[in-house]
């Protein structure tokens, strides 16, 4: 089943595999609130001494960092569309596109190494 995905369908699921993960990427970077905001101070364990919780004052977004966020928002909904409803889906048995789709997730060629592209 796995080998008879149409190469632009192949190639899309990819591109959506990249652009999930430089949006991640990018989320993991970011200040913790989008606008300026107040941080809070952490809770001392009465036994422990040990700090829990709390943040520090966020930055909020730059406008660059917000550009990017909507950017990346925009592609990984038009990928996610076009590996969804590609044509090819429409040659698959209803009972078994979903593990067609799991198939396709885990092709070997869309989930290649953007090192080996």
């Amino acid at each position: 089943m796995a080998d008879n995905f149409p190469p632009d369908l192949i190639d899309a699921q990819f591109r959506l595999h990249q652009a999930r993960a430089e949006y991640e990427a990018l989320c993991r970077s970011l200040p913790w609130s989008v606008e300026p905001a107040k941080g809070w101070p952490g809770e001392e364990n009465p036994h422990t001494g040990a700090v829990t919780g709390g943040r520090e004052d966020s930055p909020g977004y730059t406008a660059t960092q917000k550009t990017e966020v909507l950017r990346l928002r925009a592609l990984l909904r038009e990928l996610s569309l076009e590996v969804s409803t590609h044509p090819h889906w429409d040659s698959v048995e209803a009972e078994k596109r979903m593990e067609a789709r799991m198939a396709l997730k885990h092709h070997p060629d869309a989930v290649r190494s953007p090192a080996t592209v």
